[in-house]
C-alpha cells in the first residue's frame, strides 16, 4: 500500500478515532488491473476532488483503497443487525472499508467508503469482492434517487479491478466508491448495546448527535431527542420512497441509517404495475420487504433502535420503555402526514383543498390503481396532461375507464395545477428492463447504455425528445423481475 502522491482534499478519521471499539483498521486488497469505469464528476467537485487527478493512476488507486491519503485510516466498521427478522450479533463490513471522511464545499462531513475492496475480519466466509453489475446498479439507482430529491448515499466512482468474481458464473470484479453523510446504522447501535458497555453506547449516541442532529445536544433528554429525530427522518424518507414507487428490497436494521439516507442498493427496483405486494428481491419469499410493507418495517426497525437506547433514556427501565414507546407512537402520524403532503403535490391540489376532500380522493385513487395494476410512474406523469385537456394517454393505461372517468371528474373539480404536478411526478425512473440492459452491457465492457440511462434518470422531471423509450414500461415479455444482492 502506498500514500497518495498528490492528495486533492484533506481526509480525517473521526469515526475510528472516537469509536475505536466499533472498527478494525484494515487495508484493501490488491487490484490486478484497476481501470475507471464511471466517475461522478459533479460529486467529485462537490467534495473538492480534481476529476482529472481522480482519473490518473494515483486517483484510481485512491478509489480502490490501495493509495491512502494523509489523515485517512481505512477501517472495517462493526455492526449487528436483524436480517429478515433474525438477529445477527456480528455483521460488519465484510467487503467494505470506510476510507475516511472529507468536508465538502457546503461544510458537511462526508464518508468516503469502498465496497468490494476485499475480505475483512467481518467477511463471514464471503470473498469480500463485488462484481461490475451490482456496483453499476448502485451507481444508477443512487444517482437517480438523488435527482428525485430523495436523501441517499451517492456513488462517486466504479472501478474495474481486473479480477474475476465468482457467483453463478465468472464475472468481472469492481470496487464502488460511495459517499454518505455517515455509515452509522441502527445495526451500529445494536452492536454497541450488545457489548454491555454503556459508555461506548453513550459515546456512539453523542457522535451521532454531533454529526447529524446537533440541536439534540441541548434538549432536556438528548438521547430521546435523537430517537425522535431519527424516527422523523425515516418517516419522511419512507414517504418519499413510497411516493415514487421505490422498493428497497432488504430493509434489515443494518441497512437503515441514523442520518435518514437511503443506503445499500442491492435487490432494489422501481415498481411498475401498482401493487402493494410487489417484491423484487429473490430471497424475500415471504414478502417481508414488499412495497406496501415498508413503512411498517421502518417502524419495526426503529423499535430495535429504541431498545438499544433504553439505558440512555432513563435510569429506570420502565420509564425508559414508556419514553421510547411514546416516541415511536408518533411515527405513523409523521409518515402519514408526509405521504399525504406528497400525494397532494402529485395530484396538484391547491393548499385551499381540505383534507376532508383530498384524503378520500387519494384513497380511491390508490384502490383504482391497485385494481387496474396501472403503471405507477406513467399514470402520475400523465395526469398533468389530463389537466391540460389530453386525457387519452393516461386513460388508456387503465382498463376500468368508467371508474377512472368518475374519479377524474371529482379531481378536476378541485382545480389541480399541472405545472406543480410536473415538478414532482418524474418522466424517467430507472426502469428495471433498462437497468438490466445497462448492467449486461457494462459487464461486457460497453458503457454506452449506462451513460444514456444516467442522462435520463439524473434529469427526471424534464421531458426530452429522443428519450421516449426511457419513459415506457417494460415490454410484456420482461419478467417476472427478480434482483439479487450480488454477494
Amino acid at each position: 500500500m502506498s500514500v497518495a502522491s498528490r492528495p486533492t482534499v484533506s481526509f480525517d478519521n473521526q469515526f475510528s478515532r472516537e469509536l475505536a471499539e466499533l472498527s478494525l483498521p484494515w487495508q484493501a486488497e490488491e487490484t490486478p488491473d484497476p481501470h475507471l469505469l464511471v466517475l461522478n464528476e459533479p460529486l467529485a467537485s462537490d467534495l473538492g476532488f480534481d476529476s482529472t487527478w481522480l482519473r490518473s493512476p494515483d486517483g484510481v488507486a485512491l478509489l480502490t483503497g490501495r493509495s491512502v491519503p494523509d489523515g485517512a485510516t481505512p477501517v472495517a466498521q462493526a455492526y449487528a443487525g436483524h436480517q429478515f427478522g433474525g438477529y445477527s450479533p456480528r455483521l460488519g463490513d465484510g467487503r467494505a472499508l470506510l476510507l475516511g471522511e472529507v468536508v465538502d464545499d457546503a461544510g458537511r462531513r462526508r464518508d468516503v467508503h469502498l465496497k468490494g475492496s476485499g475480505q475483512t475480519p467481518f467477511a463471514r466466509g464471503g470473498d469480500g469482492l463485488a462484481a461490475v453489475g451490482p456496483m453499476l446498479r448502485e451507481y444508477i439507482v443512487s444517482e437517480a434517487m438523488h435527482a428525485l430529491g430523495i436523501p441517499t448515499t451517492r456513488a462517486l466512482a466504479v472501478v474495474g479491478t481486473g479480477r474475476s468474481v465468482y457467483r453463478e458464473t465468472r464475472l468481472p470484479g469492481a470496487v464502488l466508491a460511495r459517499v454518505a453523510s455517515s455509515h452509522l446504522r441502527v445495526g451500529t447501535f445494536q452492536y454497541a448495546r450488545a457489548t454491555g458497555d454503556t459508555d461506548l453506547l453513550r459515546r456512539l449516541a453523542d457522535h451521532a448527535i454531533a454529526r447529524h442532529y446537533p440541536h439534540a445536544a441541548g434538549a432536556d433528554n438528548p438521547y430521546l431527542q435523537l430517537l425522535d429525530d431519527v424516527a422523523a427522518s425515516q418517516a419522511e424518507l419512507l414517504a418519499r420512497w413510497m411516493l415514487v414507487g421505490f422498493v428497497h428490497g432488504v430493509m434489515n436494521t443494518d441497512n437503515m441509517t441514523i442520518s435518514g439516507e437511503t443506503i445499500d442498493y442491492g435487490p432494489c427496483a422501481f415498481m411498475e404495475a401498482f401493487d402493494p405486494a410487489t417484491v423484487y428481491s429473490s430471497i424475500d419469499t415471504g414478502g417481508r420487504y414488499a412495497y406496501g410493507a415498508q413503512p411498517h418495517i421502518a417502524q419495526w426497525n426503529l423499535a430495535r433502535l429504541a431498545e438499544t437506547l433504553l439505558p440512555l433514556l432513563h435510569h429506570d427501565q420502565e420509564q425508559a420503555v414508556e419514553l421510547a414507546t411514546t416516541s415511536l407512537a408518533r411515527f405513523p402520524t409523521t409518515y402519514s402526514s408526509a405521504w399525504a403532503t406528497g400525494m397532494r403535490a402529485k395530484l396538484g391540489l391547491p393548499d385551499t383543498v381540505s383534507a376532508k376532500d383530498a384524503d378520500p380522493l387519494v384513497d380511491d385513487l390508490v384502490t383504482l390503481l391497485q385494481q387496474q395494476r396501472a403503471d405507477y410512474t406513467s399514470f402520475f406523469r400523465g395526469l398533468s396532461g389530463v389537466v391540460r385537456g389530453d386525457a387519452e394517454p393516461t386513460r388508456s393505461i387503465v382498463e376500468n375507464m368508467t371508474g377512472f372517468d368518475a374519479w377524474v371528474q371529482r379531481w378536476l373539480e378541485l382545480q389541480p395545477d399541472a405545472d406543480t404536478m410536473d415538478r414532482v411526478n418524474p418522466v424517467y425512473v430507472p426502469r428495471n428492463h433498462l437497468v438490466e440492459e445497462a448492467l449486461a452491457a457494462g459487464t461486457d465492457g460497453d458503457l454506452g447504455p449506462l451513460t444514456r440511462l444516467l442522462d435520463a434518470v439524473t434529469d427526471p422531471y424534464r421531458e426530452r425528445p429522443g428519450l421516449e423509450r426511457y419513459a415506457e414500461p417494460a415490454p410484456a415479455d420482461f419478467g417476472p423481475y427478480r434482483t439479487f444482492c450480488g454477494t
